[in-house]
């Protein structure tokens, strides 16, 4: 496997900002522990915001690391989204004519879901829940709309930008690959399709291109192996309660005022013996890791580094980090770790062993 990355978000925006502060120097150093400590060679950079998206990446290339840029913009129209994406490619050729070679452009990531008039509703789950919507990717009739919009995208992205162009996809979008340069799959080990985990990857191989996974990653509690991935994996309560809407509406005054947040509100998880599992996380990227290197994949990202919005809790009802895929426990309150005592976080099992697999491969 040539590329052994792992994501780094810089702020994905759905439901709130999921990196709600971003410093520089923080990233600076986070990006020198990806490197350095977890061993990769490369990073795919997501989020919304194209300063921080351009700031983090210029950071990533001057260490060393190839950076696959992954500008995100969730639940617009297909015309917001595509000037939104040409506008990410403009911001990312300056920084390829610094760094040539070393950076790939994602066009989008599983638009079917996350971009308005592939399938119907308006917002991610909106489509989930509509009746149509299985019927809908069963069929195949999301793919054409699908594969004109990636046609528009990618030349428009090639008109700003010229280094290497590709799609993070969901197995379910039938992908007119021919345009781009690298296959990408977005590719969750669910419970359901483990012994044929690697089967369903067959086709991607067939286009003479290299396959990148540009996500997988496993949740940190006991069980999270067990489950369907996506939603019926997530563990969080997410009833509103007053306690939630008033933060979420101070946190949007305050940003807009002042640029500052308060802390996020304080989630807790479902009902249910749910018990903090770091090695069962550990075990699970490492052996995918391993199935994935075997099966002959150019590279693979880990999501994901950091989840500041799913902090560590010694109370194992608010413990949000057992929901979180993110290789280290983000700490709140002004808590330091002991590993990296200038960083709130320590890292956790699956850190270390990804860090050791990866300096063995």
């Amino acid at each position: 496997m040539i590329r052994k990355g792992v994501s780094y978000d810089v702020g994905r925006v759905m439901g709130g900002n999921w990196r709600p502060v971003f410093d520089p120097q923080v990233a600076q150093r986070e990006l020198e522990i990806i490197k350095n400590d977890l061993h990769c060679n490369a990073v795919r950079i997501c989020g919304l915001d194209i300063q921080r998206l351009s700031t983090a990446a210029g950071l990533a290339l001057e260490l060393g690391l190839e950076v696959w840029l992954s500008p995100e913009m969730w639940d617009k129209s297909q015309p917001e989204t595509l000037a939104y994406i040409t506008k990410a490619a403009a911001a990312a050729e300056k920084l390829r004519q610094q760094y040539p070679e070393r950076l790939v452009f994602l066009v989008g990531s599983e638009l079917t879901l996350f971009m308005q008039g592939i399938v119907p509703g308006r917002t991610v789950m909106q489509r989930l829940s509509n009746p149509s919507f299985w019927g809908t990717v069963k069929a195949g009739k999301h793919n054409p709309p699908l594969n004109a919009f990636l046609a528009k995208a990618n030349q428009a992205v090639r008109g700003e930008f010229h280094g290497q162009v590709s799609y993070a996809s969901l197995l379910g979008e039938t992908v007119d690959w021919s345009p781009f340069d690298f296959v990408g799959v977005d590719h969750y080990r669910a419970a359901s399709i483990k012994d044929r985990y690697i089967e369903m990857l067959t086709p991607s191989f067939a286009h003479g291109k290299p396959v990148i996974i540009t996500e997988f990653g496993c949740r940190t509690y006991q069980g999270a192996d067990s489950t369907s991935e996506g939603m019926a994996g997530d563990i969080v309560d997410h009833t509103p309660n007053p306690f939630t809407i008033l933060t979420y509406l101070t946190n949007v005054a305050r940003t807009a005022l002042f640029g500052t947040q308060l802390p996020p509100p304080r989630m807790r998880l479902k009902r249910g013996n749910y018990r903090r599992d770091e090695a069962l996380q550990a075990g699970e990227l490492t052996d995918q890791l391993n199935v994935l290197d075997g099966a002959g994949v150019d590279g693979a990202f880990i999501m994901t580094f950091i989840s500041p919005t799913a902090p560590y809790n010694d109370n194992p009802r608010r413990d949000l980090d057992m929901n979180s895929y993110s290789l280290v426990k983000s700490y709140g309150g002004g808590r330091k770790g002991a590993a990296y005592p200038d960083m709130p976080w320590e890292p956790k099992e699956s850190f270390k062993a990804v860090a050791d697999y990866y300096a063995k491969h």
